[in-house]
């Protein structure tokens, strides 16, 4: 993808590069404690979802904000949907920002253009859908920002297509990996967190994920974000993207991929090959974590040093789980204006 920046612009945004924020354990924004507080997230909702063809799929988004607006691209993760943006998206628009939400493969109206298509989670594949919306859209540059696999996914675009983000914001912070690292055994403590995965790596998984899949996200959900206290109504609107026909092929393959139990496809392997050397970002980075996240996350020491740019980690306290935008939107939206701005 040819991309043209405005090479002034990516002095201010990354000159700073090599300087991580002092205080790996820094902060945290009183407000987040009262936003988990709240025993539900609001009931707003994204207005038309947008359609348009981009590579391999017809992508459904959402948009907020001045269409001439600098760019965030805000990505969602498993087993959650678009929604967990709700409350992010118009306090980024009302700082200017044109917000572009997609609901990733596999979710939503999200569909492919072919049935031939591999029903491929690989991350590539996920980034690539991201770079193609992005060439589609005519967008050059955008901050890219995300929990799950959204973090994954935004992860993968700053380290193989630096030119076309401008800044990053990552859930859990450094979550490239590859099949080879995904063979090693974890701690057993470890192991025992995604025992989803190794549920999806059988037959039997992957038929109780099909016919129990919103019951099975629901207690994600609640296992992730222990503290988070939604209600029925802010669950079903988001699962009602899960009833995506590709959803669940997309989801045991992405699972079935890491351990290595699964194939991509071989245009993807040029991509997956620079990503299993765990390459370092050198974008303006903010990783972030909840203090209640009960879903499997590395320690963020173990991942300062993959950013070489202006960097810094924020902790998000007061109960905040892994669905972190969606429980502290004014913290997420805050650290997307820094990245990009500082």
């Amino acid at each position: 993808m040819k991309q043209i920046i405005d090479q002034h612009r990516r002095q201010f945004l990354g000159v700073a590069a090599g300087t991580v924020a002092a205080g790996l354990g820094v902060i945290e924004l009183a407000r987040a404690q009262t936003e988990a507080s709240r025993s539900q997230a609001s009931n707003a909702s994204f207005g038309t979802i947008k359609q348009t063809d981009a590579g391999v799929l017809n992508v459904g988004y959402a948009e907020a904000g001045p269409s001439n607006g600098p760019v965030a691209i805000l990505l969602h993760g498993w087993p959650y949907d678009i929604h967990a943006f709700v409350d992010v998206a118009p306090i980024l628009a009302k700082a200017g920002y044109r917000v572009i939400i997609p609901y990733l493969r596999g979710y939503g109206t999200t569909h492919f253009l072919s049935s031939e298509t591999p029903r491929n989670g690989e991350p590539a594949a996920m980034a690539a859908d991201i770079i193609a919306l992005m060439d589609k859209l005519d967008i050059k540059t955008a901050v890219v920002a995300g929990f799950d696999w959204g973090a994954r996914t935004a992860d993968v675009i700053a380290a193989l297509w630096p030119d076309c983000c401008r800044a990053l914001v990552s859930v859990s912070g450094y979550l490239i990996s590859s099949q080879a690292a995904g063979n090693a055994p974890l701690p057993p403590q470890a192991e025992l967190q995604w025992w989803y995965q190794f549920y999806f790596a059988t037959e039997r998984g992957r038929a109780g994920y099909e016919k129990y899949t919103h019951d099975f996200a629901k207690l994600i959900w609640k296992l992730a974000s222990p503290q988070w206290k939604f209600d029925d109504a802010t669950f079903n609107r988001s699962a009602a993207a899960l009833d995506n026909k590709d959803h669940v092929a997309i989801t045991i393959h992405n699972y079935r991929w890491r351990l290595g139990l699964a194939h991509g496809e071989t245009k993807y392997e040029h991509l997956e090959k620079k990503l299993a050397a765990a390459p370092v970002i050198d974008v303006p980075t903010i990783t972030m974590e909840g203090d209640a996240n009960g879903a499997p996350h590395p320690d963020p020491s173990a991942y300062a040093k993959k950013f070489s740019g202006r960097y810094e980690f924020r902790l998000i306290t007061g109960g905040v789980g892994h669905n972190l935008p969606q429980e502290a939107p004014q913290a997420f939206a805050k650290a997307v204006i820094d990245a990009d701005r500082a």
